[in-house]
């Protein structure tokens, strides 16, 4: 019973010092942003990195993500004879929640893992630790481009999903099931206010700031070899994903 317990009390401990310690790295990134040199050039590397090379799998995520919403949409609404709402309710959904839910999620998977690994490998070759030595300060050189990029590039990839979305969900209505194009645009252009495209929009700028957070400080603290890097990477991702749903439903609280 008493070793339960002192086993809980050291778990509660580690989880609140590994928070300080998330909080303050945090609180160091957003300090180095505002100190020049601002590194143009490895900005832009993680650019093309995160948002260019993820654009494949968030299109065609985006694109299936609308038909299933337009195909169970339809039958779903033709129960009670509302099928002239089927462009507004896959619009909403996508723009409102499944937009920047699944370009998060999508970029965590592909270009999430890959920076939790690359900064990793670089810190148990210990050329983090090089960096330090030359006096070229490692976060503002390795991790301030990387989250800086994140938060550019998510909600850039969100209007992406957005329309494909929506077009994925016109073909399913309009050329599969027969539904009228002018009444499934119609009904979105009636729906869809500026408030439902900034929900979405302010959703993947933090979706952004917790997938590159997250995934630079996991890879940035690994310990003991290739298995740390292996459990930080798995860390980095699960984490993230919870992290995404999570702040999904209180910001949809707070905005609706």
């Amino acid at each position: 019973m008493f070793e339960q317990v002192r086993q809980l009390g050291a778990a509660s401990m580690d989880a609140i010092r590994e928070m300080g310690r998330m909080s303050l790295f945090l609180m160091e990134i957003f300090v180095s942003m505002l100190v020049p040199p601002y590194r143009w050039t490895r900005f832009l590397q993680q650019v093309h990195f995160i948002g260019i090379r993820s654009l494949f799998v968030v299109a065609l995520t985006a694109v299936f993500a609308g038909m299933v919403l337009g195909l169970q949409g339809y039958y779903t609404l033709s129960r009670f004879g509302s099928e002239a709402l089927l462009g507004p309710a896959v619009a909403l959904s996508i723009i409102r929640e499944l937009g920047p839910v699944l370009s998060g999620l999508m970029v965590t998977g592909r270009a999430g893992s890959a920076l939790t690994a690359e900064l990793g490998i670089m810190r148990i070759r210990e050329q983090i630790d090089a960096l330090e030595v030359m006096g070229i300060a490692p976060m503002p050189f390795l991790v301030v481009p990387r989250i800086e990029a994140g938060l550019l590039v998510l909600p850039l990839l969100t209007l992406l999903f957005d329309v494909i979305g929506i077009w994925g969900g016109y073909l399913v209505a309009v050329r599969l099931l027969g539904m009228s194009g002018g009444t499934f645009l119609g009904g979105i252009e009636s729906a869809v206010e500026m408030h439902d495209i900034v929900t979405g929009l302010i959703k993947s700028v933090s979706f952004g700031l917790i997938v590159t957070w997250i995934c630079t400080y996991k890879g940035y603290y690994t310990r003991r070899g290739a298995e740390g890097v292996s459990h930080a990477t798995t860390s980095a991702v699960v984490l993230s994903s919870v992290l995404i749903l999570v702040c999904d439903y209180f910001i949809t609280s707070i905005m609706l």
